[in-house]
């Protein structure tokens, strides 16, 4: 029986260009991560649970059309957005409004699609 998601996971192609994306441009802090013959596995335990890994030990190559999307809750997406576009990240919308959240797509130094989303009050 599956309990829970145990972690998300994006190929990657630089390990030191994604590190410094998802470290310094998006402030997510590294956790477990190991490194064997130039093979790299880099998690990041989200504070509201969850854990979003990195890696080139597998052939998928980044890929914002792979068929898979981490979304991320974030507490204000217009901050989140304005800063993010300061430092030139790359979006695929504009913020896209629904009955119960709000969301903006953008992509992560790899090629890979990232949402990011924050829940209306209710």
């Amino acid at each position: 029986m599956l309990r829970k998601i145990a972690f998300t996971m994006y190929p990657v192609i630089d390990v030191d260009r994604a590190r410094a994306f998802y470290e310094d441009v998006l402030g997510l802090e590294r956790g477990s991560h190991g490194e064997q013959d130039g093979q790299h596995w880099i998690e990041y335990d989200l504070p509201g649970g969850g854990c979003f890994a990195l890696t080139n030990a597998t052939p998928a190559k980044p890929s914002e059309a792979a068929g898979g999307t981490v979304g991320f809750e974030v507490d204000d997406l217009d901050a989140l957005v304005a800063d993010l576009k300061r430092k030139g990240v790359t979006f695929r919308s504009d913020i896209i409004v629904t009955p119960v959240c709000r969301m903006a797509v953008c992509v992560d130094s790899e090629g890979n699609s990232l949402l990011l989303h924050q829940l209306k009050a209710k």
